[in-house]
């Protein structure tokens, strides 16, 4: 087993695929709850709406960080950045990964696909309040400020819910 690399950058490259993992875990979120309240789409159409917007939400992500590089660092990244940039949104493409298998197993005919929005839902809101604790587990803050940190976290994933409800009727 590796040792933790507790450096600012180690530091710095934990918190990068954390960021990325709350951004494609709260774009899935909005993805499966609009899923779930447009009709009863197939497991195969809410497989293909998730995954294309997950893909378009990656590529946007990137193309966000090397624009940052070259505005910071006034170059385009290098190859090992490029490799730190990619490698960071490939760590947080786990994050999401709870949904495609429960849609999967409803393609397969293990649950029906309705059931598998509404438990992907549940999985994303727990996957924040993980990513939260993961963030806030080793900082230097105290008790009451994690649990500020994670109860926003909760009441914003909770948020894209009452927000998704109220754009699609109740």
């Amino acid at each position: 087993m590796r040792a933790r690399d507790e450096s600012p950058a180690g530091r710095e490259e934990r918190a990068a695929v954390l960021k990325e993992r709350i951004y494609l875990t709260f774009a899935a979120l909005a993805v499966v709850l609009a899923l779930a309240g447009h009709g009863h789409p197939t497991a195969g159409e809410a497989l293909t709406t998730l995954g294309v917007t997950l893909a378009g939400t990656v590529l946007a992500v990137f193309t966000a960080d090397v624009v940052s590089h070259i505005v910071v660092h006034e170059s385009l990244p290098s190859r090992a950045e490029m490799r730190h940039i990619v490698g960071t949104l490939v760590g947080a493409l786990g994050g999401v990964a709870v949904p495609f298998v429960f849609l999967g197993l409803s393609a397969a005919g293990a649950w029906e696909p309705d059931r598998a929005l509404h438990a992907s839902a549940v999985a994303l809101i727990v996957a924040l309040i993980v990513i939260g604790w993961l963030a806030v587990r080793r900082a230097r803050i105290t008790w009451w400020q994690r649990l500020v940190v994670l109860g926003a976290e909760a009441v914003l994933g909770l948020a894209v819910i009452g927000l998704q409800l109220v754009a699609h009727g109740g």
